[in-house]
């Protein structure tokens, strides 16, 4: 049986479309696009335009109208009305049902050439009333489906404009995997989702995908419902299946039983932009009244009013005190944020809101475990008369952690979704954790805190020395661990007092070590609190007033514990910013804050079940991929608490996928990885003698794995590469080695070679930050006056050597280091460089058309095809040197050694 190829399984799938009652549409290029467009935009405006055709004019303004402006602002018009002056009157065209979303016009087309700088061809485009709101990229079975996406991305550059730019979501897929996302100018794989079943199991083979997810009702439903228009950064935004599943369920409830309920989705996986979609949908709904979102803290009742209209604009009302929380309730606008104690304040007077007791109220708590167990809940909840309210949480409670309160399901009634932290890991939707449990008592090996008698007292833990040598290690390591500061870090600490030595300790040593972290901290206090109990005998708002003068200095802000609030919203800004390094902290923070830039979460205070899972969750946000867990360096023993928490929000299989293992075991790991990697190779010169591909393969397949492992334990702060039974040199030295062999693999024993399937670990060895970006920067630094310039050069040549990414552009590079940069303008290199390039290009094109005798014509367009599709159309190359007389044998050997040249054109000059 042969393989499946990609025309095979594209016209498989414009089968199952046509089934699924697309109406198949020929269309070659944008003036076929146009033309299906216009036929389209009549059909479905019939009754607006009472059965008349658009004239040309018409049609020429209303095009004008939609090939104008960016991605979002197209969005935008496809939700809109177009108006339409004829015979004295204004007709409204719709160019989407956003209500009746089944009753749009469907149809499919493959092949459309669209052009801009170069020429493309598009796999299956799904048009509705005409415009391309789909478009779907196949690769053949066997092939990575992020082929597809890189390929999408190329046709953003190059050739997506003006009516493709209508594409609300794209679809890729190999056949066996099938993913979806939604069409923005920066795009990154990591936010590209399976679809699910309603128990998270993904729905992965293109057929299966096809008949769910592209089924006319279901993808018009997406894009009428379940996208967001996010103003603040003018994307857009789709939900995932998760948490279209929630947002349905809770609906449901809310507008067909008078049942209450709640969502369990597990910390991080974006539980406000499913509340602000269910209350959204909810606040459409002429049935219902008031939907009030209810959070339990000021901090998050100024977030949350935020991000809902970061999501639209206005569409959600915050309530800056009890009265105007009163005065929304007997207002007109539908939806408004919260805190629980101002509804509660608002209730609490039977007679302030009589005029609405008896209105279809729906209350939406946010993390409902937290504040809702108390009389409040209570109050607030039997005060409506006509009330239902849901909950949602990442960290439920259940009986074993209820700590004699009730559960969530005692307080809200039937759970409607489930996704938790294992299901989220699995999807790349959140990250898992690495645990370090670091000793601060001497005489043990291992941390066994709560087994030495009296270890729990104030007086052990808040010792002077043993704050001084976490702060002092925190200093040493924190550079490291956030990739030289890229990401940042949160310290919690367990109580005001011990924060406050912490911070005087950190200003202290960081002067001492003339380190540059800059450090914060941010705490509540109590205006009436027991002086008493503090050591210094003063007011926690004096050392909040020192706190803030520090800060004030470091940014030239002018914040006083008089405008706490306002320092909250700037600290939070700066920290997500992270123009913060470390920021102190008790108890904020750690629970309802979302940064991608915090990946390191440092832990000296005692936490369980869900404040535990709440804390670590802070460091797990998906960002990049040197970002590829969140760090929590703990200074207390929690490993048995870690493992209950995430047994209890997952189970007791999910520690495996939630944790890392311990450094040791990746060492040992690594050190029974070498042993069989000695056996291929003794020596760096032993790699010479490996001759055919499957040694190769071998070699290349064991250093995979010892790669695999280094990059873990590069995570750890305790690595150091004397624990591992080879040194740092030598691996690098492999490294060189390894890179030589992935260069000959396309001259190596013909396309059948084994080495052709096998994956090298790429991502694994290269330096983010060594790209040509940075070596632009070095050249900029250069002093061609210096006496050590010709060897600030070569270090700058063996920089690249070491570099997969820039290795085919050693050459290139060189060249402009001797004869261009000693020159000119250190300002200019990088326009200089440009210039440079291009000419460069020109110049190793031309030679290549003469080397070969081809058509210049021809050999252009067979470039442009690879280039930006990745197709080998050898027929081109046939056709450029049809005059050259060769044989049947010599003109296969010709075709293929000029591919290969293409290849490497393209990989030397790709920039």
């Amino acid at each position: 049986m042969s393989i499946q190829s990609e025309a095979n399984l594209e016209e498989s799938m414009l089968k199952q479309l046509i089934d699924l009652g697309y109406e198949r549409v020929k269309i070659k290029d944008k003036k076929d696009l146009e033309k299906n467009l216009k036929k389209q935009i009549e059909k479905f405006n019939a009754k607006e335009l009472k059965e008349t055709e658009l004239t040309n004019v018409e049609f020429d303004k209303l095009l004008t109208h939609l090939e104008s402006g960016t991605i979002f602002n197209k969005a935008e018009k496809l939700r809109d009305h177009y108006p339409l002056k004829r015979d004295k009157e204004t007709i409204y065209l719709r160019f989407f049902n956003k209500k009746d979303w089944c009753k749009n016009l469907f149809q499919v087309s493959n092949q459309i050439t669209f052009e801009k700088k170069y020429s493309n061809r598009y796999d299956v485009t799904i048009l509705i009333n005409g415009l391309p709101l789909v478009q779907i990229e196949l690769k053949r079975r066997g092939q990575s489906i992020k082929k597809a996406f890189e390929q999408i991305r190329r046709y953003q550059i190059h050739s997506y404009h003006k009516l493709f730019n209508y594409i609300q979501m794209f679809v890729i897929s190999n056949g066996v995997n099938t993913k979806y996302f939604v069409n923005n100018k920066e795009q990154n794989f990591k936010f590209t989702f399976y679809w699910k079943d309603k128990d998270n199991k993904n729905i992965n083979r293109l057929e299966q995908f096809t008949d769910v997810f592209l089924d006319k009702c279901h993808i018009s439903k997406m894009i009428a419902k379940y996208m967001v228009l996010n103003q603040t950064t003018q994307t857009l935004m789709v939900l995932r299946a998760y948490q279209y599943y929630a947002v349905e369920a809770l609906v449901n409830q809310a507008i067909n039983t008078n049942n209450n309920g709640y969502i369990w989705h597990t910390t991080g996986s974006g539980k406000t932009l499913t509340s602000f979609k269910a209350s959204q949908i909810l606040a459409e709904e002429p049935t219902i009244d008031k939907i009030i979102f209810v959070v339990d803290r000021t901090d998050l009742d100024y977030q949350t009013t935020k991000e809902f209209n970061n999501f639209a604009e206005g569409s959600v009302d915050g309530t800056k005190n009890t009265n105007s929380l009163i005065k929304h309730l007997k207002g007109e606008n539908k939806l408004a944020v919260t805190t629980i104690q101002k509804l509660n304040n608002a209730v609490s007077n039977p007679k302030t809101l009589e005029s609405v007791k008896d209105k279809k109220m729906i209350l939406i708590f946010d993390e409902c475990h937290r504040s809702q167990f108390g009389e409040m809940h209570n109050r607030i909840t039997s005060y409506f008369n006509n009330i239902q309210y849901f909950g949602f949480t990442g960290t439920p409670i259940f009986a074993v952690n209820a700590n004699k309160h009730k559960t969530t399901s005692d307080l809200f009634g039937k759970r409607l979704h489930s996704y938790v932290i294992k299901d989220a890991i699995a999807d790349d939707n959140v990250l898992g954790f690495s645990v370090e449990y670091h000793k601060t008592f001497k005489g043990k090996t291992t941390i066994i805190d709560k087994e030495v008698p009296g270890i729990d007292t104030s007086e052990v833990y808040e010792n002077e020395e043993r704050l001084k040598l976490i702060t002092d290690f925190i200093i040493d390591k924190h550079p490291s661990i956030t990739y030289k500061k890229e990401f940042n870090g949160l310290f919690a600490t367990p109580s005001i007092n011990i924060l406050k030595k912490y911070y005087k300790l950190f200003k202290e040593r960081i002067e001492a070590k003339n380190s540059d972290l800059k450090v914060a901290a941010i705490f509540t206090f109590d205006a009436n609190e027991d002086m008493d109990k503090n050591e210094d005998n003063k007011h926690s708002r004096d050392f909040l007033e020192e706190c803030m003068e520090d800060y004030n200095s470091y940014f030239g802000s002018n914040f006083t514990t008089n405008d706490f609030g306002n320092y909250y919203v700037d600290i939070a800004k700066r920290f997500k910013n992270n123009e913060i390094d470390i920021l102190i902290v008790v108890n904020m923070f750690l629970t309802g804050f979302d940064s991608k830039l915090l990946n390191t979460l440092y832990v000296d205070k005692n936490l369980v079940y869900h404040g535990l899972l709440q804390a670590y969750s802070r460091t797990n946000r998906i960002y990049n991929d040197k970002k590829d867990h969140g760090n929590i360096i703990c200074f207390r023993n929690l490993k048995k608490s870690t493992d209950e928490a995430i047994t209890l929000y997952s189970d007791e299989d999910a520690l495996d996928k939630v944790l890392m293992k311990p450094y040791e075991e990746y060492v040992k790991d690594f050190n029974v990885f070498l042993v069989e990697f000695r056996r291929i190779t003794q020596t760096i010169d032993d790699v010479d003698n490996l001759k055919t591909p499957n040694e190769k393969a071998e070699f290349i397949t064991s250093y995979n794995q010892l790669l695999r492992v280094l990059n873990k334990l590069k995570s750890f702060t305790e690595f150091d590469f004397k624990d591992l039974n080879i040194d740092e040199q030598e691996i690098e030295d492999y490294k060189s080695k390894y890179l030589d062999i992935k260069d000959t693999v396309k001259t190596g024993d013909g396309p059948e070679s084994i080495l052709d399937d096998i994956d090298f670990e790429l991502d694994l060895i290269r330096q983010d930050d060594i790209n040509i970006t940075y070596i632009i920067e070095l050249m900029k630094d250069l002093d061609k006056d210096d006496s050590s310039f010709p060897n600030d050069k070569i270090k700058i040549v063996k920089l690249m050597d070491r570099t997969q990414d820039l290795r085919s552009k050693k050459e290139l590079i060189e060249k402009f280091l001797d004869n261009y940069v000693p020159k000119i303008d250190k300002k200019k290199i990088p326009e200089e460089f440009e210039l440079f390039i291009d000419k460069e290009r020109e110049k190793e094109f031309r030679q290549i058309v003469n080397d070969e005798q081809a058509d210049k014509k021809l050999l252009k367009e067979f470039l442009c095809e690879y280039e930006y599709s990745g197709k080998e159309k050898s027929d081109l190359i046939k056709e450029s040197i049809k005059g050259q007389g060769l044989k049947l044998k010599e003109r296969r050997s010709k075709i293929k050694e000029i591919i290969e040249k293409v290849k490497d054109f393209v990989e030397k000059f790709a920039f």
